[in-house]
């Protein structure tokens, strides 16, 4: 896709056209295919996607087990026991969990066991110690105990296999490891999991006017936010982001820069430069390093985002990556909520992707009824920092009131946020009432 075309009447150069949103986002993501697969340990697994089914190596629970700390018996023996009339049983054993019993259970008899213990042979029942006179905890174990509620086959019994079976399936490839899954593959005998590789993100914040945060600001400078919020959000979508700094606004220093985002990186984001100024230099600079696809989407905030290809060159790797791949390029605004909206709506599903997601969002939305009217600019989709809460007397069971100003400079509000109202482009404003989705963002206030 060209990036300007001809006026044909004067032969000057003009802008390309505004794209839709989905235009865009379907041309980013063509070819997008999840990065290689690769074993880690359960301790480095979490949040990362499976690259292959998950089947379980034994079964859960992999013996009978107690359910609660009692005694093991048979259920026929202490039929019809009650407080008033117990039945007094021998206790000929115990077993802790852990250990193997080393006798069984016989008419008339007991085992004291506790929670997890694998069941004895010939105890086919457990009675809680609450429903004896045995002293609870580790107190000596007792000769005889005495029964005060009788117990049904099977009572208080983990039965061996009753989670899953060894061999069956447990989870299926392209899930991500949550906490519970990987307590799910730890119970059931692995100590690795093939995933797909993390993505590996450069980060390029430039402009003239950036100095680092914590350094005085001098005469024209503002604090370089861009890199900060980026390199978070690279690391909340589930990849891994490189630090390029900051770069001035001369071409052959961007063109440096990203270079070095070419040759260890599955992906380099540029912040600032993608406008129509003089000094706007990262657009020509993604054609020097590789391609410019396309430029200027119909969104607010975040109209002038780019993107592009380049290759890495033979003998490059960036973190387990092939000699050759194509490496994506993006450009975003360099105003700090253009930046964040940018991401979150563009180059947030292509990472997904990358790092094996079938789901290339992962955000929910909810419908919610706005608090106050609105406006937007004519002929773009807009993205306005709300903040939604439950409400109960909306119809919607939700509310978005907007989090502050929405200038694309207002960094507060995108702070205060936790979800991007989303107006369609054919709509110039909206009344207090009116019904919007909104993307639920999980950064912002709580």
């Amino acid at each position: 896709m060209s990036r300007a075309h001809a006026d044909a009447s004067n032969g000057a150069v003009a802008d390309p056209p505004l794209l839709r949103l989905e235009e865009a986002r379907a041309h980013m993501l063509a070819g997008v295919r999840a990065l290689p697969a690769e074993w880690v340990t359960l301790e480095r697994a979490l949040g990362r996607v499976l690259a292959e089914p998950l089947d379980t190596q034994v079964s859960l629970p992999p013996w009978d087990n107690s359910a609660m700390d009692g005694f093991a018996l048979r259920a026929a023996d202490v039929s019809g026991a009650s407080l008033g009339e117990p039945i007094v049983l021998e206790v000929i054993g115990e077993v802790p969990a852990g250990h193997a019993p080393d006798v069984g259970v016989t008419p008339g008899t007991a085992i004291r066991v506790f929670t997890g213990a694998l069941m004895p042979p010939g105890a086919d029942a457990v009675v809680p110690v609450e429903d004896t006179d045995a002293p609870r905890g580790l107190a000596a174990r007792p000769d005889r105990v005495a029964i005060h509620q009788g117990a049904a086959t099977g009572a208080h019994i983990r039965l061996a296999g009753e989670d899953v079976r060894a061999g069956e399936r447990i989870l299926p490839a392209g899930v991500t490891v949550s906490p519970a899954r990987l307590a799910l593959a730890a119970a059931t005998g692995h100590g690795e999991l093939l995933v797909h590789r993390r993505p590996r993100v450069a980060v390029l914040a430039t402009g003239d006017e950036l100095v680092p945060a914590g350094r005085p600001l001098g005469a024209a400078g503002i604090h370089d936010s861009n890199s900060v919020s980026l390199a978070a959000q690279v690391r909340a979508a589930g990849a891994k982001p490189v630090r390029l700094g900051l770069a001035r606004d001369r071409s052959e220093e961007v063109v440096a820069r990203l270079r070095e985002g070419v040759a260890i990186a599955d992906m380099v984001i540029a912040s600032g430069g993608v406008s129509v100024g003089a000094h706007d230099v990262v657009k020509d600079a993604f054609g020097a390093v590789g391609t410019l696809d396309l430029w200027r989407v119909a969104v607010q905030p975040g109209k002038p985002v780019a993107f592009g290809h380049a290759k890495r060159a033979r003998g490059q790797g960036g973190d387990g990556g092939s000699d050759e791949q194509a490496v994506l390029l993006f450009g975003l605004p360099g105003n700090p909520v253009s930046t964040f909206v940018t991401f979150e709506i563009f180059v947030r599903p292509v990472l997904r992707r990358l790092a094996g997601h079938a789901d290339a969002t992962g955000r929910m939305l909810i419908r919610a009824e706005l608090v106050e009217p609105i406006t937007k600019s004519p002929g773009r989709r807009a993205f306005l920092r709300v903040r939604l809460e439950p409400d109960p007397d909306r119809a919607t069971g939700w509310r978005a009131t907007l989090s502050g100003g929405q200038g694309s400079h207002v960094i507060s509000a995108l702070a205060e946020a936790n979800g991007l109202a989303v107006v369609p482009e054919e709509v110039d404003s909206l009344p207090s009432g009116a019904l919007v989705d909104v993307v639920v963002l999980d950064e912002g206030a709580s």
